[in-house]
């Protein structure tokens, strides 16, 4: 997180903000998105990319774009993807993708944006015979030699975004500073629940203004929004980042019930993107309980659920 870039103009959020539909691909509208973000960081990226996005879909990407640039300060321009997943595995001991040299052997279940990306970042395991496991990040080029790219059924959710399965054959990669799994791979989690979530409140905010939806919705909108902003400042290594986040999480689900009665209120097809697409924050729900849990242990913070189990 620690973003430190030029602040976000709060005054031009909460104002009127052309939607931008994706017509010429998702690489143009990502572009647009990034132009008006120019120099402003991550959490306005995802901010203003959920106010542009005509679909929660486009929000998440937004979202998932900011969470990639706070991870690696560095990303090139255009639509990136990090593929991590194996087997729908994502532990490094899991791993069977390998680099030997610079040239990277393996397959990973998930490209977000599929076709449209422009850059990856794949962990391959790196540890010689008999060494613990170890983990590099590397950027690999989809148009590089030995890159092959199936194209994946759409989803049910967000299925305007697509998605692909990656096979690499003796791929040259560029290795990143640090340990693949504690510098990227796992901060990373972390960053996408923050920057996702802020790119959908965005973009219910924005349907909110939209639809003159009542005042106290809308300020607990913005409320997400400005403790998005907080935790931005703060480091994914922190435990007290985990608890944020939790917090921040769990002041969202609470204004579920009026969100989903005002969209249901609300003429176009609002509603029903909504309720298609909001299952893109329950993905990682139990990763994010056992975070939480283990951040609030390091502080002697526990719940009453988990200190009744205790007790048992």
């Amino acid at each position: 997180m620690m973003n430190m870039e030029m602040a976000m103009s709060w005054r031009e959020l909460l104002g009127p903000l052309q939607t931008i539909q994706p017509s010429a691909g998702l690489g143009d509208w990502y572009a647009q998105v990034v132009a008006r973000t120019v120099e402003q960081g991550p959490f306005a990226l995802a901010v203003y990319g959920g106010r542009m996005a005509a679909t929660p879909g486009l929000a998440f990407l937004a979202g998932y774009q900011a969470a990639l640039r706070a991870l690696w300060a560095a990303a090139p321009e255009g639509i990136g993807a990090l593929c991590a997943t194996e087997n729908r595995k994502l532990y490094p001991a899991d791993m069977t993708t390998r680099v030997e040299g610079v040239l990277l052997t393996g397959c990973k279940d998930f490209v977000t944006a599929g076709a449209s990306a422009s850059w990856l970042l794949v962990p391959a395991r790196e540890e010689q015979q008999d060494e613990p496991v170890r983990l590099g990040l590397f950027v690999v080029r989809p148009e590089s030699a030995g890159v092959q790219m199936e194209a994946g059924r759409p989803l049910p959710l967000v299925p305007d975004i697509p998605h692909a399965r990656l096979r690499l054959e003796q791929v040259r990669g560029e290795r990143l500073d640090g340990d693949g799994w504690n510098d990227y791979v796992k901060p990373f989690r972390s960053l996408e629940d923050l920057y996702v979530l802020a790119a959908l409140a965005a973009w219910l905010l924005g349907v909110g203004l939209q639809h003159h939806w009542p005042q106290s919705l809308v300020l607990r909108l913005l409320a997400v929004l400005t403790g998005g902003a907080e935790l931005d400042r703060q480091s994914p290594h922190d435990p007290a980042a985990h608890v944020l986040l939790g917090a921040l999480i769990e002041q969202f689900h609470a204004s579920r019930p009026e969100l989903d009665s005002a969209l249901e209120a609300t003429a176009g097809p609002w509603a029903d993107l909504w309720r298609r697409d909001k299952g893109v924050l329950g993905l990682a729900r139990n990763a994010q309980a056992l975070r939480l849990q283990k951040a609030m242990r390091a502080f002697g913070i526990s719940s009453e659920d988990e200190a009744g189990a205790q007790r048992r």
